[in-house]
């Protein structure tokens, strides 16, 4: 593949960079660039935006409200998103239930769900992971059981990313436990605000509440909420995780990261000369950043081979690995700059209008929340060591 872009590609890319100076709220950049906490408000402001412009669901055909972009638009408008500190998109209605719905979803389901995914109707979460079935989703225990015009389900599922903020919830349930494990799952929509449905907060070690439990109750969900056939959600599963996982690699996000740890480097001294310059850390940033440079061409590649949507399994896999491996050295080498800067920190300063002690100088902000909040990177997703399992698979298979 030709790694230069057009001519046109380079001028849309100066299209996205104009948008972003006059569209995107300097505060709501100013949160980004400096660590503090993003508001449900501030994230749905950015979706409006974008939505209004045309330009929320990048992957989506232009029939159904997406933009139509080549690989490369949607490659450049990430970047430059990234790079001028914008909030990243919310995954679980635009890049994972919405490609699901297009593919598999009925007509009905498609006409209804998925304007209200674009104008912000619904916030979605995902019900994937539960205390037993992470890395080994199959082996969930969530039941949905037919009533008549009605599933009931029972269960529990962890890990629920802004599941406190979630009007929906898309979930895989077990509807049937005959034969293998896979074979009984389906995907089912329900209603947060239903009957039985309970959300329990989980603090991370970041001290944030981005996390939570879902427990269902006897949950009384229509019929017309189950996405395409019964026992087939083992099938629609692994093709959204394969969306999630080409984003987790997420190579805008690494490269303002390491354009911030650029920054560090030469803004902290080391016998009187910018950190950058010493040469262990300076060997240290050149590793990483031919890495993220191989990142960026396989990412590109891959993409591009795939017609621009989700990757292939095992490919995506691939991605999912190398983007999160990236991105934890990232971080890992931004605390070891900042030295002193790196101590824990008080959860309120990361609040907007903060007033206390500042921690630190302004490119400090926010790099050991971030640390330690990257730390799943490696596990969400599917573990990476499942990841690695799954890449064997494919090449065995060959």
């Amino acid at each position: 593949m030709d790694l230069c872009f057009t001519p046109e590609e380079e001028q849309f890319r100066e299209e996205v960079r104009a948008f972003l100076r006059d569209k995107l709220p300097v505060r709501i950049a100013d949160k980004i660039r400096t660590g503090k906490r993003l508001a449900k408000q501030d994230m749905e402001e950015w979706h409006a935006i974008l939505n209004a412009r045309g330009w929320l669901a990048n992957h989506w055909p232009k029939d159904h409200g997406g933009t139509g972009w080549s690989v490369a638009q949607a490659y450049i408008f990430d970047v430059e998103s990234a790079l001028a500190h914008a909030p990243r998109i919310l995954p679980f209605g635009v890049s994972m239930l919405g490609p699901v719905l297009i593919k598999y979803g009925s007509e009905a389901q498609k006409s209804y769900w998925l304007p209200r995914i674009l104008n912000g109707t619904h916030w979605w979460c995902q019900g994937y992971s539960e205390p037993g079935a992470g890395s080994d989703l199959a082996s969930l225990k969530t039941s949905a059981v037919r009533d008549g015009d009605h599933y009931v389900v029972n269960g529990q599922k962890t890990w629920t990313t802004l599941g406190q903020h979630a009007d929906m919830i898309f979930c895989l349930v077990r509807t049937s436990n005959e034969g293998k494990k896979q074979e009984g799952i389906s995907f089912l929509l329900i209603d947060m605000k239903s009957p039985g449905v309970e959300v329990r907060p989980i603090i991370l070690l970041d001290g944030e509440h981005e996390v939570n439990e879902v427990f269902f109750t006897d949950v009384r969900v229509p019929v017309e909420n189950l996405v395409g056939e019964e026992n087939k959600g083992w099938t629609y599963a692994k093709y959204l995780l394969a969306y999630e996982r080409t984003n987790i690699a997420g190579v805008g996000t690494s490269m303002a990261a390491f354009d911030h740890l650029q920054r560090i480097a030469n803004s902290q001294r080391k016998g009187g000369r910018p950190l950058a310059e010493d040469p262990l850390f300076a060997a240290r940033l050149a590793r990483l950043e031919i890495d993220l440079e191989n990142m960026k061409t396989t990412n590109l590649r891959v993409l591009t081979a795939s017609g621009g949507g989700a990757a292939p399994l095992a490919m995506s896999a691939m991605l999912k690995i190398r983007g999160t491996e990236i991105r934890q050295e990232i971080d890992s080498l931004a605390r070891r700059a900042l030295g002193p800067y790196a101590q824990p920190f008080v959860t309120e300063a990361l609040d907007e209008g903060f007033n206390g002690r500042p921690i630190g100088p302004d490119y400090a902000a926010a790099v050991t929340v971030e640390y330690l909040n990257n730390r799943k990177l490696s596990i969400f997703g599917g573990s990476n060591e499942v990841q690695r399992e799954i890449i064997t698979k494919a090449i065995l298979e060959l």
